[in-house]
């Protein structure tokens, strides 16, 4: 069967416009009550949110559908998807949700959701859910209605989680570190990690007005997080997105470090201490300078398709801990369940702090490849797969750049795009192998 509402990260879209209206979101909740009401007599569900200013009316429709299917309900407010996993588990609740659309502007918004032990749901739950969507209601009696309460200090649960994560020994006393919480989940949490740390925090992107959420600030938009890292002489920035599941760092020349850098400094560190690495799972698109710099060490990569949930599949399948994403989506399943932000760069701090090396020194050794990326437009109906013109030039190109580079030639999920994408340890070299394959693409 294949799913008609959920998407590779729970339900997405603009909201005012199907499934992200109240009335759906009301019988979503109702829904996925009566899938949990199965096995469980009274199940309870934590709900967290962004700061979209959205995120008020979907948590009255969540709460209304939960309660009228017998569930209980507890509120957690403004919290970073991360966090919600946490205290799930924590809570010992039945179920965690999420009202958010991560890194999209404001008038997006959407709910994904986490088992009791803070991982992401099986298609088979999801499937079930749909299947209950499909079915009348079953509103519970009076006296079997849900009842609703707040957990006052969620956020205070979550800053001490994250700062457990940071070994003990160990202190950000002497470093100037700026935060920007892309006016999202983080907000008010992030600061507070870091100062409690040690650190002196700068934020930036910490005044949420319902409208602002990942606007020009954020791991998706980190030149202001560059500027006032040189302007304010930091030694670090730190940049998440509106539910701080994504990591960007900038060091003190305001240089950007991405996903991929920052994965494999998290392995690097973990070696450096005596750890053992068997493994490291990226995506299609990470940088083959990783994988080479991994597979010298003797660390074996795997790639998974792209999107978070993917790599986590690919971890379970081979019980590796370390993974991650470009996008700065990083995985170490040895300090949460989820990918995590905030948990994400008290890894990097330690490393850079117990080695006393900053982020350039640590990472002198991985240069990342030159990635030239085209889209090429496709039209209806057309079959990329059957052009020959595109296979010949594929492999033609292949050939050329042999164990030095790749090839990545894929349909985008969302848009009649074919995605073509050169790594060559020559940025030219690159730039005129995609030219080649788009030209290709279009002939066909």
């Amino acid at each position: 069967m294949t799913r008609q509402y959920f998407g590779t990260d729970g339900i997405r879209g603009t909201v005012g416009q199907p499934p992200i209206t109240p009335d759906f979101v009301l019988r979503l909740a109702h829904a996925v009550g009566r899938v949990l009401r199965r096995t469980e007599e009274r199940p309870m569900v934590l709900i967290g949110k962004d700061t979209r200013i959205s995120g008020y009316m979907l948590e009255s429709a969540l709460e209304s559908g939960f309660n009228s299917a017998g569930v209980d309900v507890m509120l957690l407010g403004p919290l970073p998807t991360p966090g919600v996993a946490y205290l799930t588990r924590a809570q010992r609740a039945s179920l965690g949700v999420v009202i958010s659309a991560s890194h999209n502007p404001y008038p997006d918004n959407g709910i994904k959701f986490f088992s009791a032990q803070g991982t992401k749901l099986s298609d088979e739950w999801e499937l079930a859910v749909e299947a209950a969507l499909n079915e009348p209601p079953v509103w519970a009696d009076s006296a079997s209605l849900g009842k609703t309460r707040r957990l006052d200090d969620a956020a205070g649960r979550y800053i001490e989680f994250c700062k457990s994560t940071f070994p003990q020994d160990l202190t950000l006393k002497g470093l100037k570190i700026v935060v920007d919480g892309a006016h999202g989940a983080a907000y008010q949490v992030a600061p507070k990690v870091f100062h409690e740390l040690g650190a002196e925090v700068l934020s930036i992107g910490c005044a949420p007005d319902g409208l602002n959420i990942n606007h020009e600030v954020g791991a998706t938009h980190p030149d202001a997080l560059v500027r006032a890292v040189r302007a304010n002489r930091a030694h670090y920035g730190i940049a998440l997105d509106g539910d701080a599941d994504r990591l960007q760092m900038v060091d003190a020349s305001g240089r950007l470090y991405n996903g991929d850098e920052l994965l494999y400094l998290m392995a690097s560190d973990r070696m450096g201490r005596d750890e053992h690495v068997p493994g490291v799972v990226g995506t299609l698109m990470t940088n083959m300078a990783v994988e080479v710099a991994l597979r010298e060490r003797g660390v074996k990569f795997v790639r998974a398709k792209v999107g978070d949930r993917y790599v986590l599949e690919e971890l379970a399948r081979h019980h590796w801990v370390l993974g991650g994403e470009g996008s700065g989506h990083l995985l170490a399943l040895d300090r949460h369940t989820t990918g995590d932000g905030l948990v994400s760069a008290l890894q990097i701090l330690q490393a850079c702090v117990r080695s006393g090396q900053t982020l350039a020194q640590l990472l002198a050794g991985v240069s990342l490849y030159p990635q030239v990326l085209l889209n090429v437009r496709l039209q209806p109906g057309q079959d990329w797969k059957a052009n020959q013109v595109l296979a010949d030039t594929t492999r033609a190109v292949e050939q050329e750049l042999g164990s030095s580079g790749r090839v990545l030639i894929r349909a985008s999920g969302t848009e009649p795009l074919l995605r073509v994408m050169v790594e060559a340890r020559s940025a030219q070299l690159a730039s005129s192998c995609a030219q080649r394959l788009a030209d290709a693409a279009r002939a066909g």
